[in-house]
């Protein structure tokens, strides 16, 4: 089977871990050789938001210094934190300090967020949140590809702003967009250079069925559905709340079942979740050094 895009694998991170150690698991999985490396975007933990947790953008900034290689971004910036001219900023900047590797994912955020209350921040209704989506993304888009954009839109205003410099990648760093219901796939199909959604392996059928819907979205649009990257965090909730083992890490076998299906059906994004038990790091470092480039060396020639 031909792929539309090469075949990656990152590593998706809460960014709840100790700027040293954090620093430490980056040149790792970089050494590795993970293709990309993203952070997770918000205020606090959803579960425990007692524990500690780093701010995402200035974190990716830092980081950005202590690698070369791997590309980095967020998975994914609710768009409630930021305005939206300040984002493409802090989006070019980090493109800069990076040379080029940035990956910018975009989201519509979560009801159940607990930074809403903690920061008195709008929690907006579920059809408020994905019109202001699409008006935030019209607009990050535009200024990482103009060198002066103006927008009036119902929600968003920008008047006149200038982006300089340039961003290092052309036309402007690639744009992730996760989505999971029609209308945000809708628009993922429009704007985005990467589609990606969250689920365990038991979600295959609930991806094909999105799959289809973006297919669709996509031809009615005009646009070439292969040109869309099809990404996927392999994850198991009960294990993230946990602290706890994943399936994919129990075997090399364990890892191929789980993950052929979704390469099968056009993922070609793979992100795992970096393991919380130490007697998960040895064949975590086989399947990285083994498994992940024999799957390469198939599905990529």
């Amino acid at each position: 089977m031909k792929l539309s895009h090469e075949l990656r694998f990152g590593i998706a991170f809460v960014p709840d871990t100790p700027w040293d150690e954090f620093v430490r698991r980056f040149l790792y999985i970089e050494e590795l050789g993970f293709d990309i490396a993203g952070l997770g975007d918000h205020f606090a933990h959803f579960w425990f938001p007692s524990q500690p947790w780093l701010e995402a953008w200035a974190l990716l900034s830092a980081l950005a210094t202590q690698t070369s290689k791997i590309r980095i971004g967020t998975l994914v910036t609710p768009i409630a934190w930021r305005n939206p001219a300040f984002l493409a900023k802090q989006a070019l900047t980090v493109d800069h300090i990076s040379h080029g590797r940035l990956e910018l994912g975009l989201g519509a955020g979560v009801r159940w967020d607990p930074g809403y209350e903690m920061t008195g921040i709008p929690n907006w209704s579920p059809r408020e949140r994905v019109a202001r989506f699409r008006e935030y993304v019209e607009i990050v888009d535009q200024l990482l590809r103009n060198e002066v954009t103006n927008y009036e839109g119902r929600y968003y205003k920008i008047k006149e702003a200038i982006m300089s410099p340039r961003p290092i990648q052309k036309p402007r760093p690639p744009i992730t967009i996760a989505a999971t219901r029609p209308r945000m796939l809708k628009i993922a199909a429009h704007c985005a250079d990467t589609w990606t959604n969250v689920g365990s392996a038991e979600s295959l059928e609930e991806i094909r069925h999105r799959n289809r819907l973006v297919d669709k979205y996509c031809r009615e649009i005009g646009r070439d559905s292969r040109t869309l990257r099809r990404s996927y965090w392999l994850t198991y909730f009960d294990a993230e709340k946990e602290k706890g083992l994943f399936d994919y890490y129990e075997s090399e076998d364990a890892f191929r079942d789980m993950v052929r299906p979704f390469i099968d059906m056009g993922v070609t994004e793979v992100l795992l979740s970096y393991p919380y038990r130490d007697e998960q790091l040895p064949m975590f470092e086989k399947i990285a050094k083994e498994v992940i480039p024999e799957l390469k060396a198939v599905y990529n020639k």
